[in-house]
């Protein structure tokens, strides 16, 4: 018994499909979605950087989750796009832990800041006269410097609980890319600790926050009822609207993902929820808060105007 109790030295990615074809264009379809994702959310972290009057606590983490969000799509979309040109589609082992401990910490990390970004939220509409003072530098870089070591740390504990399972030499993975619930149906023995582990991971980085950004918009759509001119309101809404767009896509992907029944799952199901969630939802993000965002088109128009000036 203990003979076959082996551990792969690779995997085979079965991905989206096996026909030539169908994988041509969809190499240029994620293709075309990561370097979106790369301009998109390179430019929000470059306008940030160069404009002093970006220089606040909401963009403060807004640059925070564009670097989440470079980083989700780079674990990822590379080798994807690899794939799609080979028959074979091999991972090391060491690659595959290395991919799902990025992707972890990441989206680990993401909602967390989404969390931060809504407690910003709720004190420059619910106190905005203590706004300045509670909200800090100081207090900006301990909740993102937390957000990240409790993303880590997490990561780091789910990685090596979901690595350390033998498969009996079971490899291929029915998914596109090295994901927990993918890699804990090849597991031979026992799971009851890896389960355990998805459970404590899902509270700590996704139910916890979930419920304070919820709690934070409570108090954030009681305070703008008692506004009573009809545009204050809408001017408190439209500096919420993009966030709340983000923090839906995002804890809602993840929420059908992790917290369905185990009876309901499917690796198809899987696949489509993961590929929205990490490769559409970072794509879409910078979209959200340009498109709505008056502060960040202003700072883009002087950003364009000194590039024009600085080049006579």
């Amino acid at each position: 018994m203990t003979d076959n109790l082996t551990w792969v030295s690779e995997f085979v990615l079965m991905g989206l499909s096996s026909d030539r074809q169908i994988q041509a264009g969809l190499f240029v379809l994620f293709g075309a979605i990561y370097l979106l994702t790369l301009v998109g959310n390179g430019l929000i972290i470059l306008l940030i950087v160069l404009d002093a009057r970006l220089h606040l606590p909401m963009y403060f983490f807004l640059c925070n989750l564009a670097v989440v969000d470079i980083g989700c799509t780079s674990s990822g979309i590379p080798q994807m796009l690899v794939h799609f040109l080979l028959e074979k589609k091999t991972i090391s082992f060491t690659r595959c832990a290395t991919q799902l401990f990025f992707s972890l910490a990441l989206g680990g990390t993401e909602f967390l800041v989404l969390a931060a970004m809504a407690y910003d939220r709720y004190l420059a509409i619910c106190d905005p006269l203590q706004y300045v003072a509670v909200i800090g530098q100081g207090r900006c870089a301990a909740l993102s410097s937390v957000s990240w070591l409790v993303g880590l740390a997490n990561s780091a504990v789910e990685t090596a609980v979901t690595m350390r399972f033998p498969t009996c030499g079971h490899h291929v993975l029915n998914h596109v890319s090295c994901e927990t619930l993918a890699l804990v149906r090849l597991a031979c023995v026992d799971i009851t600790l890896n389960q355990v582990v998805i459970m404590a991971s899902s509270m700590v980085v996704l139910l916890v926050p979930c419920c304070l950004v919820s709690l934070s918009y409570t108090h954030i759509v009681a305070t703008i009822l008692r506004i009573r001119s009809t545009g204050g309101r809408h001017k408190a809404f439209e500096t919420c609207a993009s966030h709340l767009t983000v923090v839906s896509m995002s804890y809602g992907m993840a929420l059908v993902t992790y917290l369905q029944p185990s009876s309901t799952a499917s690796a198809e199901q899987d696949k489509l929820v993961v590929l929205f969630y990490a490769v559409v939802t970072p794509m879409l993000n910078p979209l959200i808060y340009s498109l709505r965002n008056k502060e960040m088109k202003a700072a883009l128009s002087r950003v364009l105007m000194r590039s024009s000036e600085a080049k006579l």
